[in-house]
């Protein structure tokens, strides 16, 4: 059953734990992430940008593909549809497409007037048909869907006033990044959350760029009010190890291998094996439906 993400990540908040965000990037993808949540009992959020979109053939296929899995493979947890970094035009077309959670990232307009003033708007709109809404202030950096960012710090002022927008979860910069971690990384600035937490209250906050980031700083900025946490890349990298493992082992040539279900396997079993740990770090396994 889809969901919106508004009382999860309220349990999640209140519970001092985290409910994993993890990217679909195509069919097999989606169906590893929705096995691991179901064995481990965890509430998910499947994310889509709007590029991986356009790679899956439109908003449309990806809800309905989501919602046909759902189905198929009898799965009891919540899971959430979220449109990750939607732009301002993005919003309409996945809210169309059925997607039950939204992220309209104001980031990037050119003042920050004009985020206020559109994720208002995106509120409005989205509360009035039971979609939750993200919002974001404070670059990531990285990159995401072909936009590039050094990131920065989120302003706790600027944070508390998309809060009082009333958006159900904040992204924040606080020093982290999209992608793999350079070597001179300096680590999340714990001290900037605690200064939007002040700001913000109880409101669940979001950290993206999940991927590399030690998990006593997971585990910390969980602690201080962290409730969803991205991850992308990380099943990436995995998903990669495993398919070279299984080349470089020369198995690919073995018996029919060279089938793709079979060829892929290795990666998928890769991805659930991930996403299952990256769960129990994030504390939301057995949490299906607090």
């Amino acid at each position: 059953m889809l969901v919106n993400a508004t009382q999860m990540l309220q349990s999640a908040e209140k519970g001092h734990y985290a409910v994993g965000a993890f990217n679909t990037n195509n069919l097999e993808w989606t169906r590893s992430i929705l096995t691991a949540a179901e064995e481990l009992q965890s509430p998910i959020i499947v994310q889509c940008t709007a590029g991986a979109a356009k790679w899956q053939q439109g908003f449309k296929v990806v809800t309905d593909i989501l919602r046909d899995l759902c189905d198929y493979m009898k799965i009891t947890v919540p899971v959430v549809m979220h449109l990750d970094h939607g732009s301002y035009e993005d919003c309409f077309k996945a809210i169309e497409a059925g997607f039950t959670s939204i992220m309209y990232d104001g980031s990037h307009e050119a003042s920050f007037e004009i985020n206020l003033e559109r994720t208002a708007e995106i509120v409005k709109l989205c509360h009035s048909k039971g979609i939750s809404v993200e919002a974001e202030v404070g670059g990531i950096g990285g990159t995401e869907d072909g936009i590039t960012a050094k990131g920065e710090l989120a302003d706790p002022a600027q944070c508390k006033a998309i809060a009082d927008l009333g958006v159900d979860f904040l992204a924040c910069g606080i020093g982290n990044i999209h992608g793999l971690y350079p070597d001179d990384w300096e680590g999340l600035s714990f001290d900037q959350l605690a200064k939007i937490k002040a700001e913000v209250g109880d409101l669940p906050l979001v950290l993206h760029g999940g991927t590399g980031i030690p998990t006593d700083q997971i585990k910390k900025a969980i602690s201080m009010g962290v409730s969803k946490i991205n991850v992308n890349t990380d099943l990436q990298v995995a998903f990669a190890k495993a398919t070279r493992a299984f080349v470089v082992s020369g198995k690919d040539l073995e018996g029919k291998n060279y089938d793709p279900r079979k060829f892929l396997k290795p990666g998928f079993d890769a991805i659930v094996a991930r996403t299952k740990e990256l769960m129990v770090d994030f504390g939301s396994d057995g949490k299906g439906w607090a």
